[in-house]
Parts: structure tokens; C-alpha cells; sequence
């Protein structure tokens, strides 16, 4: 099979578009064609060796995180996913024509969904979900601040916390404000603004997907007793607020992707996908994505 392998850490030239072994499954596992797949930042994070202390690469390595394909083959001891099956999941290995999945990591894909549409969810709704659900863990009725609105992670951590009842701020860039208007919020905070971060006070919680000195700027207006959600870490100075921490890094959870895939096809929220392009191109698809100007998601079809 064709896939894009990664010999060493280094820039996005690393990325090489190769033959390599069909991989093997085991009784537990299935073979999936993969139909699409998509770029996300821990992608470029493991390539770049930026992430090797937590997320060590074992070389040669095939890099992606999201899966949508069709059943090809399955182990023994798997029931309920019959050949050509249109699945979706959070695994690994996806930058290849096909991989392996354990079973109960696979989700379906709805039916008002295409191959690429489904490719750009598993990750960001996964994440973003467990950002609320798992970190955060808001009341009805409480306030939490989502930094980084625009983005992917952010726009499905919006979605869940309305669900749950929650009164939803959107933190972006000043000149992002009109543009995150028209979020699903109660609002929209200029978060590169001190003047509009001085105005926050006693929010319930922060759910946050920026990191950095934002968040550092953030931390006086989590109320005594709230919560830092991130999927960054935790961050300096933290130990000076009387606050609750919850670093995350998500893992996969195949009933509640389920639920946010129909969640999505139903148009209840929105992941903007920037373009589609060809497997081979996955090093120039990195480098767009790591520069953060795409305005959304880049879809990699074998």
C-alpha cells in the first residue's frame, strides 16, 4: 500500500510519500480502506519532535489520527462490522491507504455524510467534547469561557457546553469579533484585549485550546473554587490561583462520536473544512496547517 512515511523527526520535507506493508490485524481489530483522513496540530506536533516527550515516535512511522473508510477485513473475535461498512473513528496510522482499528474505537458513519465530511470529526469532536465533559464538567446555568471559538476543537466544546445547559462566552483575537458573532454564544470576548479581559470576573470556568501568555492573562477571571480546562497543559503561574486544573488529552470514545457525527449531520454545529487534497500532498498540507491561516480543516484522500 502507498502511505506517507516519517524516517526522523524534522520539517515537513520528512513526510514521504511511499510502499509499505499492508498492516496486520488481530482478533480484536479491523482493516480499514482509508477513504479520507485529516491534518490536526498533534499531527505536525509529532512530526517536528515538538511532542516526543509525552508522544515518542517509534521510526519508521505513519502519522494521523482520523479515520473514515470502509471495512475490508476483520478478526475473529469481531461481530457487527460486515465488509464495506462505512466507519469513522480516532485512531492511528491514517496517513495511508489503509490501517488497523480495534473494533470498539469504530463508529459508523451517518448516511447524509460523505467520506470527507466524516474524516475532519473524529479528533476535534472527541476533544472537544471531552474538554466539557471530562475536564470542565460545567453546571446548567454556570458561565465558561471557550478560548480559541473559531477553531475546530473550540466550536464542538461550544456546541456540547449549550447542551449542558451552559452560558457560553467565545474568546478570540479583536479582529476575529464579527466574524465569532456569529457563534452560538452569549457572548464574544476580545481575548488579545486588556481592556475587555479586565471586565471578566468570576467565570465558572475556562475551557481553553490557545495556551500561552492568553491564558496566562485569562487566569484572574476564573472565580474561587473554578476551572481550567486545557488540552495544553497546565500552564505557569497557575499555582497562584485558587483554582481546579484539568489538563486533557483525549482519548477515543466510539457511542458519543456516534452521537456528534449525527449531531453534525443535522447541521447542529459546524467544522469548516479549507480544502481537500491528495495524500501525496500531505507534506505541503502540513505546512499550511502549521501556519494557521487555512481557516479550517485539510482533508487528505488517498
Amino acid at each position: 500500500m502507498k502511505a506517507i512515511v516519517l524516517h526522523q523527526y524534522g520539517g515537513p520535507e520528512q513526510l514521504r510519500y511511499e510502499e509499505t506493508e499492508r498492516p496486520a490485524y488481530g482478533n480484536n481489530e479491523v482493516l480499514v480502506r482509508v477513504r479520507a483522513t485529516s491534518v490536526n496540530p498533534i499531527d505536525f506536533k509529532l512530526r517536528s519532535g515538538a511532542a516526543r516527550a509525552r508522544m515518542p515516535l517509534e521510526f519508521p512511522a505513519i502519522l494521523g489520527r482520523d479515520l473514515a473508510g470502509e471495512v475490508v477485513e476483520t478478526g475473529r473475535d469481531v461481530t457487527g462490522f460486515p465488509r464495506g461498512m462505512r466507519v469513522m473513528a480516532l485512531a492511528n496510522g491514517t496517513y495511508a491507504e489503509y490501517t488497523v482499528a480495534k473494533a470498539d474505537v469504530l463508529a459508523p458513519i451517518p448516511d447524509a455524510l460523505d467520506f470527507e465530511k466524516a474524516a475532519a470529526l473524529p479528533l476535534v469532536v472527541t476533544t472537544g467534547a471531552q474538554l466539557i465533559e471530562r475536564a470542565v464538567k460545567p453546571q446548567r446555568g454556570q458561565t465558561v469561557l471557550v478560548t480559541g471559538a473559531l477553531g475546530s476543537v473550540a466550536r464542538v466544546a461550544i456546541h456540547v457546553a449549550r447542551k449542558h445547559g451552559v452560558r457560553v462566552l467565545a474568546g478570540v483575537r479583536a479582529s476575529e469579533k464579527d466574524m465569532a458573532a456569529q457563534l452560538p454564544v452569549d457572548g464574544v470576548v476580545a481575548i488579545d484585549s486588556e481592556e475587555e479581559i479586565g471586565r471578566l470576573h468570576d467565570l465558572d470556568a475556562i475551557a481553553d485550546t490557545v495556551g500561552g501568555a492568553t491564558i496566562q492573562r485569562l487566569l484572574k477571571s476564573i472565580r474561587s473554587g473554578g476551572v481550567l480546562g486545557s488540552v495544553l497543559g497546565v500552564p505557569e503561574g497557575v499555582q497562584n490561583y485558587r483554582i481546579r486544573v484539568e489538563p486533557m488529552m483525549a482519548g477515543p470514545d466510539a457511542s458519543r462520536l456516534s452521537e456528534l457525527a449525527q449531531e453534525f449531520a443535522r447541521g447542529e454545529f459546524s467544522i469548516p473544512i479549507a480544502r481537500t487534497m491528495k495524500l501525496q500532498e500531505a507534506a505541503e498540507a502540513q505546512r499550511l496547517a502549521e501556519n494557521g491561516k487555512v481557516g479550517g480543516k485539510i482533508i487528505l484522500v488517498p
